[in-house]
């Protein structure tokens, strides 16, 4: 079960993130500052953090800033919910290095279309770079293609053709 962090200080609105998250079968993790959610995201490591950009004690901007530079959370995806729809406030967030701007008031379906999307990306980039046994397993056998593609061409001559030479007749 993939775990999400929310990290928003409205309760009604964690409240009704966390009841559609956990109805489809995520577990949730909730903080109401971007403190709190900093020390929750480091000690938890989520699967993906939605986050509010307007908080007391730390905003959202603070936030990522400070996840990106830790490198057993940089690479965490990240969504923020906010209520600032103003194109510099989504370029700053995505200067930062979020995944996603959603703006409130926002749509069930599209909230959860983007988490699923960013999870998906997110296991596809973790299978091709796993740093566990698995994931060295999984390198390693892709080196032995490499190797074998390479064999291949070494035992081929090579010819050069001259400039006009024809390399091919059909009929």
């Amino acid at each position: 079960m993939k775990r999400i962090l929310v990290i928003e200080d409205n309760p009604e609105v964690r409240d009704n993130l966390t009841e559609i998250l956990e109805l489809s079968n995520y577990k949730v993790l909730a903080a109401e500052n971007g403190k709190e959610g900093v020390d929750i995201a480091l000690r938890e490591k989520p699967d993906l953090i939605l986050c509010d950009v307007m908080m007391p004690e730390l905003d959202g901007f603070g936030v990522l800033h400070i996840l990106s530079k830790k490198p057993e959370t940089a690479d965490i995806p990240f969504i923020f919910l906010t209520a600032k729809a103003e194109k510099s406030d989504f370029r700053k967030g995505m200067n930062l290095g979020a995944d996603d701007y959603i703006t409130k008031p926002f749509d069930d379906v599209e909230l959860l279309d983007a988490l699923e999307t960013r999870l998906r990306k997110n296991d596809r980039l973790r299978q091709s770079f796993d740093k566990t046994p698995q994931g060295l397993n999984s390198f390693i056998n892709e080196a032995r293609g490499f190797e074998a593609l390479k064999k291949l061409s070494e035992d081929r001559a090579t010819k050069t053709f001259q400039k006009k030479e024809v390399v091919f007749n059909e009929g």
